[in-house]
């Protein structure tokens, strides 16, 4: 990973530090995490120049949650800083004003709390059937043989499609994921085409048997009218891919530092060990330690001054959530593990504004069903021994988890 940073050489740009730092390298574990401490502590700002557009820095808490505020002129066109160019399309994180608010208003009664939990009795008797498949042999990669498969299985059920169609279905989403990292882009790209044939098929065959809309989220995008019209079959196969890429990696990259975390250290497994009920608490402490992403990108779409930053139209902006959940100015000890951490509840996560994680209460649903059924069978692991843990850059998430356990 390349890792210099102009702060202590005088090199700036628009009179910013300017950071050579290759945040989309692959690292020893927590090497990101490391490097993301150390410039926020460096400078406020920091211009990155790794790529030909670079980007602007946000790495402290207050300044990356204005950052999310600023939805009206620092827009989605820009989703990553990492990758500024469009790439795959995303709805509806590429819709912004009230094209934006107006799809949310049709998604979002699938993701509030009173329907995530009509998915809680699910959420843990599938995580249990997962524990109990790999109880039996003593060890398994965590992250491989679990943490993938199980929101992979929700996400089928949340779209109303038979769990066992994750046999197949799980192999193409990984197909299309690595591609995304280094892998072979046509293998990508023809996982691509059969997952959005996939949900052709799906919604097809909602149009000539619908279900109820107010629990069946295919039929209800199918019935839905926005400004009079039907949301086309396009965008509903976009809004479909958009949820897999949105929950599945993400979810897999938290339970791996997760459990690393907790096969590390003892005495934080102890306490749900004894307490399963502190699930809940002790995923958002995690989730803060170990955000699901780390960055979200941002288009400027007016010139400004951000607190001495001078900024113009088409720059590209780094919203530091990986930085602004460990600043000790506003998390104290931040690298500690603290159930009800004062101030938790705070935690920028799923990011902040408008534009706020379409589906953080079911990603928390998981999390913590599965730390309270892995533990009540599995309450004892360790990490394999001789083996090097790495993280791939960019989305942050773990290849490979060995785990052991006495049988």
């Amino acid at each position: 990973m390349t890792t210099s940073t102009g702060s202590g050489t005088g090199e700036t740009r628009r009179g910013c530090p300017v950071s050579h730092t290759e945040y989309g390298d692959d690292s020893g574990l927590l090497g990101h995490y490391a490097l993301l401490d150390a410039e926020r502590e460096a400078a406020r700002f920091h211009f990155n120049d790794t790529r030909p557009r670079g980007f602007w820095m946000l790495q402290r808490y207050e300044d990356v949650l204005e950052g999310f505020q600023k939805h009206r002129t620092w827009t989605t066109r820009v989703r990553s800083a990492l990758n500024p160019a469009p790439g795959v399309p995303l709805l509806p994180q590429d819709l912004n004003g009230e094209d934006h608010v107006k799809l949310r208003r049709v998604v979002n009664p699938f993701f509030a709390p009173a329907a995530v939990k009509r998915m809680e009795e699910l959420a843990h008797r599938r995580c249990a059937e997962l524990v109990e498949e790999v109880r039996p042999k003593g060890s398994c990669d965590f992250v491989a043989e679990f943490a993938i498969r199980y929101p992979t299985d929700l996400f089928l059920a949340l779209l109303g499609l038979p769990v066992s169609d994750g046999e197949f279905f799980l192999p193409w989403s990984e197909t299309l994921f690595g591609g995304f990292f280094g892998g072979d882009p046509a293998a990508a790209a023809e996982a691509r085409e059969k997952i959005l044939a996939y949900f052709d098929t799906a919604v097809n065959e909602r149009r000539a048997a619908p279900r109820d809309p107010a629990e069946d989220m295919v039929s209800r995008l199918i019935e839905a009218r926005i400004d009079g019209e039907p949301i086309s079959q396009e965008d509903i196969l976009t809004i479909c891919m958009t949820l897999m890429l949105a929950g599945l990696d993400t979810t897999r990259s938290a339970l791996g530092f997760m459990f690393t975390h907790l096969a590390r250290h003892g005495d934080d497994r102890r306490l749900i060990i004894d307490d399963p009920s502190i699930a809940p608490k002790a995923v958002e402490e995690f989730i803060r330690m170990y955000p699901l992403v780390i960055q979200a990108g941002r288009e400027v779409q007016e010139a400004e001054h951000f607190h001495g930053l001078d900024l113009v139209r088409g720059d590209v902006m780094w919203l530091g959530i990986g930085s602004a959940n460990r600043d000790p100015r506003k998390f104290p000890d931040p690298d500690r593990f603290v159930i009800g951490r004062k101030g938790l509840n705070q935690h920028l996560a799923f990011g902040a504004g408008p534009h706020r994680c379409l589906g953080m209460h079911l990603a928390r649903l998981e999390l913590a069903a599965v730390l309270k059924e892995w533990h009540e069978r599995i309450p004892h692991y360790r990490i394999a021994e001789g083996v090097e843990l790495t993280e791939r850059g960019g989305q942050l998430t773990m290849p490979t988890l060995p785990l052991e356990w006495d049988v």
